[in-house]
């Protein structure tokens, strides 16, 4: 054997080999894929340049002496199913190992990484002893992602707002007049001077109402680019009388009695529209679908927490059949009872109004006892007992 030319033909494919390794690396490197090793035997952990570089390690040599270096470092949302989708590699449920998470970078700012692994070597038995992978830093596609959700999100909301409009102004507007063609017919059956007074008095209530009504319709169509509609600071037991007084005629036609149990020092920061418009809806539903048998009893409170703000409204009325219509219960144009008046509006109105400032509405009924909706609104402020209602 010529051992000179044997060696010599060892350094060439030593160098060759090497000169194929340095040429992937510097290609990894132009592409800013970080790449990852895992030795199960050794149980260490090796990560490129380019993978520390993400997180603003790359003058640390000494990163990735810990195994938990990077795992540490996972955001903790993301940690369970970080740990899991590795897991399911190694158990054969996922032939490769792919996930995305946040990770903590030295400043201390947090990263995207969309992170790949594959087994690339097995000992006798079948157990992996060896992994390769890749760190992709994604926050700027994620960040895209989000902005564009966000716009969507936005998008759907104006959406929601101009439907809510449009129902405000068919079926609140439409309470209002039907509540000036019962005064007027009230006027013309009227057999006293007294009784007629006490019409008109009712009448410029109900005037000043609908004129409050329209001003708050016109602010939210006015509102720049339709992003948000106006919000005030509203006491919620002041509103609600405002209401009673409004539906007073309703309320003494039907013999109904409502008590108003929301303390008077409780308040919110909501679109006065929207809260006149759940309000009124949920007492003239009260009222509209009361029993055969019994007056109409509606109670008003409010319960808070650390969360949220609930207003329940409860009343002794028909009640619905929640087994068979829980699931539609708030859809547009359902209804559950058999009133020529029913239109399937009202509910999912509210449901909007309310969903559009992060809250939510529950119920709870049974057939022939009642029914009880549960506001919920973000507790964003809370009582003040020292603080003067305005008048």
């Amino acid at each position: 054997m010529d051992f000179k030319n044997s060696k010599i033909s060892n350094d060439l494919n030593s160098l060759n080999g090497y000169n194929e390794k340095r040429m992937w690396q510097l290609a990894v490197e132009m592409t800013n894929v970080g790449v990852w090793e895992f030795n199960a035997i050794s149980n260490k952990v090796y990560f490129s340049e380019a993978s520390k570089r993400i997180i603003g390690f790359e003058n640390d040599p000494t990163f990735g002496d810990n195994i938990n270096a990077w795992n540490d470092r996972v955001h903790p949302e993301d940690r369970d199913k970080y740990f899991q989708d590795f897991q399911d590699h190694i158990h054969g449920v996922k032939n490769l190992y792919v996930n995305e998470h946040r990770i903590k970078c030295k400043d201390g700012s947090y990263k995207w990484i969309l992170d790949k692994g594959k087994i690339t070597e097995r000992d006798a038995n079948g157990n992996p002893i060896r992994f390769i992978g890749t760190h992709v830093d994604i926050s700027k596609h994620v960040e895209s992602e989000i902005k564009l959700t966000d716009t969507l999100n936005i998008i759907t909301k104006q959406n929601n707002q101009l439907k809510n409009f449009a129902h405000i102004v068919t079926h609140n507007l439409k309470q209002h007049a039907a509540n000036f063609e019962s005064l007027l017919i009230f006027y013309e059956e009227a057999t006293s001077n007294h009784e007629k007074e006490e019409i008109i008095t009712y009448l410029n209530t109900l005037s000043a109402s609908l004129t409050k009504t329209i001003g708050n319709l016109t602010e939210i169509v006015s509102v720049q680019n339709n992003r948000t509609a106006r919000i005030e600071k509203l006491y919620l037991a002041k509103e609600v009388n405002h209401i009673l007084n409004v539906l007073n005629m309703v309320i003494s036609e039907n013999n109904a009695k409502i008590t108003n149990h929301i303390n008077p020092n409780l308040y919110v920061y909501y679109n006065p529209s929207y809260i006149e418009s759940i309000i009124q809806n949920l007492l003239t539903n009260a009222i509209k679908y009361k029993h055969p048998d019994r007056d109409p009893e509606i109670k008003i409170e409010s319960v808070i927490d650390d969360k949220n703000i609930q207003i329940k409204i409860s009343d002794n009325g028909l009640g619905i059949d929640l087994v068979k219509f829980g699931d539609s219960i708030f859809g547009l144009y359902k209804t559950f009872h058999k009133n020529k008046d029913a239109e399937g509006v009202g509910l999912y109105l509210i449901k909007n109004q309310i969903e559009t400032y992060g809250g939510k509405i529950e119920v709870e009924s049974e057939v022939n006892v009642g029914t009880c909706f549960t506001i919920s609104i973000p507790n964003e402020k809370r009582i003040t007992p020292s603080e003067a209602i305005p008048s």
